[in-house]
C-alpha cells in the first residue's frame, strides 16, 4: 500500500527485496527512492539503517538527485558485519513549504504579517524536536526574529533563512505525515568478500623434481609452504589450492590431456578419489592432514588465507561410487556417464546426480565443508557450481552462513549471465567473470559498467588474469606487454583479482593453435619453476605485481567497486578510468599499510592504459573533472593539479585535457596509474607525459 507520502522503487534491491543486498564494513553505497506528494508542498526523505542488533544509525538525510525528477538518494556506510536492514522514510516538510512561499510573498508584500507569524509558529514547533545542546536556541531565535516588528519583513525573513538555522533544521527537520517503505535486508560480510589479491598454485609442482630418465618426484605441502613468503612479499592475501585429495587411477589422463597415462603420470587433481580416500583425505604424495595444517598455519603467519578448491565430482575410484551408486547417472548400457562439456570430455570424472538422494548429498557436502573449515579453511573456490542445482547451493550456503558467516565461497562459473547472477544472489560471495575475454575498450567499458552498477549490490567480481584452463589469445600473442596490461587492468578495475602461477613468467604457449589450454598443462603434469633464476634475470613480473598490490592496500579507492568512472579518450586503444572514495570509509579494508590524509579527504586513482601490446599509442585524455572531487578552480579547468604516476614515480600537472603517449616495452607497463590529491595547484606547469 502506498503511504501518505509515496515512497516507490527503492534501490538497491535484489529480487524485489526477497534476497539481501551485499556490502562489507566501510563500503559506501547509495540508497535511492522515488519520493513525491500531491500539489506543490515540500517533501523530505531519509534512510533508516539498523544494525544487526536493531539499533538505528545516525540520521541519513536524502537529497533530490536531479531537480524535478523526484528521485532521492543518500550514501550509507555500514560499519560492522551482520544482517542489517534499511528503510526509506518520506515526509511532508512544512518548514520547507513555508520557505518556498515566504521567499515569494515577503518581497512582494503579500500577507506579510500572517506569513511571518506562520513561520514563527513552525520554528517553535521545530525547536521542540531539537536537543538543547544541538541548536535549539538557534531555531527559537529565528522564531523570535520573525515576530520582531521593529525589523523589516525582509530582515525578519533573512534571519529565519540564515545558514546556521538551515544547518540545524537539516539535522533535525520538522516532519509531518511520515511514510515508510518496506524494510529490506542488507548482509554485511567480512572485508575479504570484496577485497583481496589471490594467487593460485599447485602444491605438487612446488619443490618437484623432474629429471630425464628418472621418475618425477612431486612436491609436497611442506615444500609448497616454502613458496609462501615470496607470495606474501608480492602482496597476495589469498593462496588458492586446487584439490589436494587422492587422484583416481581409472581413466587417468596423461600429459596434455592424453587419454592414456604412463606409470608415473600424476593425473588431474579434479579426478578426486582413490583407494586412499575421497574429499576428506589428502593425497599421500602431498603429505598428511598435519602437513595441510602446517601449510594453513604458515600462510596465516604471513597474513594470508588459504582458499581450497571444492569440486563436487569424483573419479571412478572414489569411495562414493561403491557406497552411493544412486548418486550417479547411468547410461543405457549400465555404465556411469562421465563428465562432458562438448567438445571437451572428462573420462576420468563422474558428475553427481542430485535427483535421487538430494538430502543425502546435501548432508555429505556440509560434512565435507565443515571438515575443512575445522582445519582452518575459511574460503572455498567452488568448481563448476553452475552444473549443480541452484537450490542445492542455496541450501548448503545458507546452512554454512547461519553458523559461520565468515566462510566465503567463490563461484567458478564461466557460463550464461542468468546462472552467474543467480548464484551470486543466492549466497556466493564472489564470482569469476568474463574479464578474461574482454580485451577491447568498448567491451571493457560496457562490462565494467554492468558490474559496478546494479549488479554490485549482489555480485562481486574476482578478475583472474589467467587460470589453468584459460590462456587467452591476447596473452599468447601479446608478449610481456600483454601480461603487464592485463595485470594493471585486473588489479585496478576490480577490488578482487587473481593470478595463476606462471603468469609472472609470462608463460604463453598453447597446446595447439586456437586453443586456450596451456602446453604441458599443470593440470596433468608437474611444472616446477625456477623462481630464483627468473628474479635474477629480471624477466619476472613480480616487481609490477608487488607494486600493484601495494597500491591496492594503500588506496581505498582501489578497494571498492561501485564508484568507477570512465573518461573520454580520442584513441580506441587507450582506456582511461578513475576510482574515488572517501578515505574514512573503505580505507581500512587493506589492513596494514593503509594511508589516510589528516583531514580524511578523498582518495582518487586515475588509470590510463594502452590496450595494444604491440604498438605505441598517443591520445588526449579528457577528464570528467566533476567526478574527481576537485576544488572548484581545478574542476572548472582554471587551474591544473598534480598527479603522481605510481609506476614510475614521475609527477605531472594535468587539467581537463591531457596528452599521453604509452609505449609497450618501456617502463614498468604501458599504463599510467596516477594518484590524485585535490589541492591547490603548485602553479602553471604544462600538461606533459613521457615522450
Amino acid at each position: 500500500m502506498i503511504g501518505r507520502i509515496p515512497v516507490l522503487d527503492v534501490q538497491p534491491l535484489v529480487d524485489c527485496g526477497r534476497r539481501p543486498v551485499k556490502a562489507v564494513p566501510g563500503e559506501t553505497f547509495r540508497i535511492s527512492a522515488t519520493v513525491f506528494r500531491e500539489g506543490h508542498d515540500a517533501v523530505g526523505a531519509n534512510v533508516v539503517l539498523r544494525d544487526p542488533s536493531g539499533r538505528s544509525g545516525p540520521w541519513t538525510p536524502m537529497r533530490e538527485l536531479a531537480p524535478g525528477t523526484d528521485r532521492w538518494g543518500a550514501e550509507v556506510t555500514p560499519d560492522t558485519e551482520g544482517r542489517w536492514t534499511y528503510t526509506v522514510e518520506a515526509w511532508g516538510d512544512p518548514v520547507g513549504t513555508w520557505r518556498q512561499h515566504a521567499r515569494v510573498k515577503i518581497p512582494a508584500g503579500l500577507d506579510t504579517g500572517l506569513t511571518l507569524e506562520e513561520g514563527a509558529l513552525l520554528h517553535e514547533r521545530a525547536a521542540a524536536g531539537v536537543p538543547k545542546n544541538e541548536g535549539r536556541s538557534v531555531v527559537l531565535a529565528a522564531a523570535d526574529a520573525l515576530r520582531d516588528a521593529s525589523r523589516s519583513g525582509a530582515a525578519r525573513l533573512a534571519a529565519a533563512l540564515a545558514p546556521e538555522v538551515t544547518e540545524v533544521l537539516d539535522r533535525f527537520p520538522l516532519r509531518e505525515l511520515v511514510s515508510s517503505s518496506l524494510s529490506y535486508t542488507l548482509q554485511v560480510e567480512r572485508r575479504r568478500a570484496l577485497f583481496g589479491s589471490w594467487y593460485e598454485l599447485f602444491p605438487r609442482s612446488e619443490g618437484a623434481l623432474v629429471r630425464e630418465g628418472l621418475p618425477p618426484v612431486p612436491g609436497t605441502l611442506r615444500t609448497a609452504a616454502e613458496r609462501l613468503p615470496a607470495l606474501a612479499a608480492m602482496g597476495f592475501d589469498v593462496v588458492y589450492l586446487p584439490p589436494v585429495h587422492p587422484i583416481g587411477e581409472s581413466f587417468r589422463k596423461g600429459p596434455n590431456n592424453a587419454l592414456s597415462a604412463g606409470a608415473h603420470d600424476v593425473g588431474s587433481p579434479w579426478a578426486i578419489g582413490s583407494g586412499a580416500g575421497g574429499h576428506d583425505a589428502v593425497h599421500p604424495d602431498l603429505g598428511t592432514l598435519e602437513d595441510f595444517a602446517h601449510f594453513v598455519a604458515r600462510a596465516r603467519e604471513l597474513r594470508m588465507e588459504v582458499a581450497l578448491d571444492f569440486a563436487l565430482q569424483c573419479s571412478p575410484d572414489h569411495p562414493w561410487v561403491k557406497q552411493h551408486p544412486e548418486w550417479f547417472r547411468r547410461r543405457a548400457d549400465g555404465s556411469i556417464a562421465y563428465a562432458e562439456n562438448p567438445p571437451k570430455k572428462y573420462q576420468d570424472i563422474y558428475p553427481v546426480d542430485f535427483d535421487v538422494d538430494f538430502r543425502g548429498i546435501v548432508r555429505e557436502t556440509l560434512r565435507l565443508l565443515r571438515f575443512w573449515m575445522d582445519r582452518g579453511v575459511r574460503i572455498f573456490r567452488v568448481d563448476n557450481p553452475h552444473t549443480k542445482p541452484v537450490v542445492f547451493w542455496e541450501k548448503v550456503l545458507g546452512d554454512i552462513g547461519r553458523t559461520d558467516p565468515d566462510v566465503l565461497f567463490l563461484a567458478e562459473a564461466f557460463t550464461r549471465p542468468a546462472m552467474m547472477h543467480t548464484l551470486a544472489k543466492i549466497g556466493f560471495q564472489q564470482s569469476y567473470t568474463y574479464f578474461t575475454w574482454r580485451t577491447g575498450k568498448q567491451e571493457l567499458t560496457e562490462y565494467l559498467r554492468e558490474l559496478s552498477g546494479e549488479a554490485a549490490a549482489y555480485m562481486r567480481p574476482n578478475f583472474f588474469v589467467n587460470t589453468p584452463d584459460i590462456l587467452h589469445a591476447y596473452l599468447q600473442e601479446g608478449g610481456r606487454p600483454a601480461f603487464e596490461v592485463r595485470a594493471v587492468l585486473a588489479a585496478t578495475l576490480s577490488p578482487s583479482w587473481g593470478v595463476y602461477a606462471g603468469y609472472e613468467l609470462c608463460e604463453a604457449t598453447p597446446v595447439r593453435p586456437g586453443s586456450e589450454e596451456y602446453l604441458d598443462s599443470e593440470k596433468y603434469q608437474l611444472r616446477p619453476r625456477d623462481w630464483a633464476a627468473a628474479e635474477r634475470s629480471g624477466r619476472s613480473l613480480s616487481p609490477l605485481i608487488t607494486t600493484l598490490n601495494r597500491l591496492r592496500r594503500r588506496h581505498p579507492a582501489l578497494q571498492q567497486l561501485r564508484d568507477l568512472h570512465f573518461h573520454t579518450t580520442d584513441n580506441e586503444q587507450v582506456l582511461a578510468y578513475s576510482k574515488r572514495c572517501a578515505r574514512g570509509h573503505a580505507g581500512h579494508l587493506g589492513g596494514p599499510g593503509g594511508t589516510g590524509d589528516a583531514d580524511g579527504g578523498t582518495d582518487v586513482v586515475l588509470v590510463v592504459v594502452n590496450l595494444d601490446p604491440h604498438h605505441t599509442h598517443e591520445a588526449t585524455v579528457s577528464l570528467d573533472t566533476a567526478v574527481l572531487g576537485l576544488p572548484p578552480a581545478q574542476a572548472s579547468g582554471a587551474e591544473d593539479f598534480p598527479v603522481r604516476d605510481e609506476l614510475t614515480g614521475e609527477t605531472y600537472h594535468w587539467g581537463r585535457d591531457n596528452y599521453v603517449r604509452l609505449e609497450p616495452g618501456r617502463g614498468p607497463a604501458p599504463a599510467h596509474v596516477l594518484t590524485l590529491r585535490p589541492s591547490p595547484s603548485t602553479g602553471g606547469s604544462p600538461n606533459h607525459d613521457r615522450q
